[in-house]
């Protein structure tokens, strides 16, 4: 008998703890505290990606997990709709020519291919994509619908269909025109059928009627049976990218709605981890160990993405967790620091200060409780901050009443310092406590899109912003600061600063103003906030320097609330929610571990 040594040049260890390295991944060792030999496998699982602009069904999806496109599908009609996917969030792109739904696909993001579908009636319609437009091209021989597809933009595989009855008709495509193929699928059907592979060595999977899971493998000529999906449905998404011997199927109607999840290895088909929102007819893209399915119906339309990764980790989902509560409860606080270590300083505090509402207490976050430490020189609300600095070291500046008070916090008391050029409050904040940047904000009457600099002496009237804002927090350093959402009236849009001129950014998924905010220029995270006036948010968002995604919501609705931290470890405090907040969240973004398998005799 072979050891495990003489297989695979790896020995059984004893150890007290697990490993936490990648080199675990295929080491099989006893661990003694807990009497038991265990080892780390490359698993799967699914977690959540962005959502689609276009709620709808019947999509055709092509691409990477990264680099997705997605076409045409269901609403309350057929659509022309096209979308990218970047691996965090959908951009709309040009429209099809031609209106449908229940087509398939082949190719890339820049290299697409969509064919056949359905109006009500057949269609035999061909489009490519070039990665800026879609451009008509020859039809296929046969008109049909709920089709399979694989391949690329110049060589693919259409196969099975409705025409309105089922067919196994195969056609293959050149880059120019269709062609049948003297094979043809040995189980006749439609269904929108799954499809994976090249046009020489493909694969098809799942359909109907009656649903099946029959799996055919295409050598480029014929077809062979080989052995079928566990669970029988029609309506899986695929892993498009995927080949003949490493396949995923997704999703589908068995005829219920379905999570199931399976992989193919060349002779069998396994299965994996569920999706988490139960869907048929979404589209798909990637390959068998990193792939994505999105929107679907379930059965009514969605928007939902999800991404299928296979890891030797394993993903704990992100978490908002409460916190001590602040010692005095007011909106418009000014913050800066860590998750685990911040400053809260100045708001509206009323009634607990007197009238006009303006209070100059500070207080300290220690990752458990808040304690009062010494006030501001100058009580004020909606003062903007360092956002960048540290607990011992930051700076308040601007304010309600208008003004240009300038104050440094060393850990255990306030300093005046230079005051602000443009008195002004409610603007965005950025950079440590000499090397700051007030953005936007109202000076004067109304919102305006100055920026004014701190070098640690005096204040420089910088770049203007290329809109106007105020109530939005900022984030980030002096030379990569980052402004998005706020008031004038509620905006999505995202600035960016380098140090000297300002560009746009991604736009918001959710238009907003007085959110808590985090991070810095390329990693952002957005949570909280309202529109219009009156209303309460718990919406969360990340950015990663190019578009926003949708993270995990507060728990507790609020706007004008204040925030510190990073984009993967943030702490949200105070607010308005009908009254002044004191209740302080912290978020913890999602994290990989080590996906331990504890070994048996079974």
């Amino acid at each position: 008998m072979s050891t495990l040594k003489e297989l695979y040049g790896k020995t059984v260890k004893v150890l007290s703890t697990d490993p936490t390295d990648a080199g675990a991944e295929g080491q099989v060792w006893y661990n003694s505290t807990e009497g038991a030999f265990k080892t780390v496998l490359n698993a799967g699982a699914w977690t959540s990606g962005g959502t689609m602009n276009t709620a709808r069904r019947y999509v055709a999806g092509m691409g990477t997990q990264t680099a997705g496109l997605f076409a045409l599908g269901y609403t309350a009609s057929p659509s022309t709709a096209a979308e990218t996917y970047d691996g965090s969030s959908f951009t709309s792109v040009p429209s099809l020519g031609t209106a449908r739904y229940s087509a398939s696909s082949a190719g890339t993001q820049t290299a697409g291919l969509v064919f056949g579908g359905l109006t009500g009636g057949v269609k035999n319609e061909t489009e490519e994509y070039n990665g800026s437009s879609w451009s008509e091209q020859n039809n296929l021989n046969t008109a049909r619908g709920e089709l399979g597809g694989l391949g690329i933009q110049t060589a693919a595989l259409a196969f099975g269909g409705s025409l309105p009855a089922s067919t196994g008709a195969t056609e293959e495509y050149d880059g120019t025109s269709w062609t049948t193929s003297p094979g043809s699928l040995n189980t006749a059907r439609k269904g929108t059928i799954g499809g994976s592979g090249t046009q020489t060595a493909g694969l098809a999977f799942g359909g109907t009627p009656p649903v099946t899971g029959a799996t055919e493998s295409y050598n480029g000529t014929a077809w062979t049976a080989v052995s079928p999906l566990s669970t029988a449905r029609s309506g899986v998404a695929p892993a498009i990218a995927g080949t003949q011997t490493a396949a995923l199927a997704a999703g589908g109607q068995t005829p219920s709605v379905t999570t199931a999840t399976e992989e193919y290895d060349g002779s069998s088909w396994s299965s994996q981890p569920n999706l988490a929102t139960a869907r048929t007819l979404g589209g798909g893209s990637g390959t068998s160990s990193a792939a994505m399915i999105a929107g679907g119906g379930t059965p009514g339309n969605t928007a939902v993405s999800e991404e299928f990764t296979k890891s030797i980790y394993s993903p704990i989902a992100a978490t908002w967790a409460s916190g001590g509560n602040l010692n005095t409860a007011r909106q418009k606080v000014a913050g800066f620091g860590t998750q685990t270590a911040a400053i809260a300083a100045a708001g509206d505090s009323y009634p607990a200060s007197p009238a006009p509402r303006f209070t100059a207490a500070t207080e300290e976050y220690n990752g458990a409780a808040w304690t009062n430490v010494a006030s501001l020189n100058t009580g004020r609300t909606g003062a903007t901050s360092s956002k960048l600095s540290p607990s011992s070291s930051g700076s308040v500046f601007g304010g309600e009443p208008t003004s240009a008070v300038h104050e440094y916090w060393n850990g255990s008391s306030w300093s005046e310092q230079t005051d602000m050029n443009t008195p002004g409050n409610s603007a965005g904040g950025a950079g440590t406590q000499t090397s700051s940047l007030a953005m936007g904000g109202v000076r004067g009457p109304a919102p305006n899109n100055k920026t004014e600099s701190w070098d640690g002496s005096s204040w420089t009237t910088e770049s203007v912003i290329p809109f106007s804002t105020y109530n939005s927090p900022g984030a980030g350093s002096q030379t990569a600061a980052i402004i998005f959402g706020g008031n004038n009236p509620a905006i999505n849009t995202t600035g960016e600063y380098d140090g000297s001129g300002w560009t746009l950014g991604g736009n918001m998924i959710t238009t907003r103003a007085g959110m808590g905010g985090s991070g810095t220029q390329t990693a952002t995270l957005a949570f909280g906030g309202g529109n219009p006036p009156g209303t309460y948010l718990t919406a969360t968002e990340e950015y990663n320097g190019t578009a926003w995604a949708t993270k995990l919501s507060m728990t507790t609705a609020r706007r004008s609330l204040g925030g510190s931290g990073s984009s993967s470890s943030a702490l949200g405090f105070g607010g308005y929610t009908g009254a002044k907040s004191a209740v302080t969240e912290e978020f913890t973004g999602e994290t990989f571990v080590l996906d331990y398998k504890t070994l048996t005799s079974s």
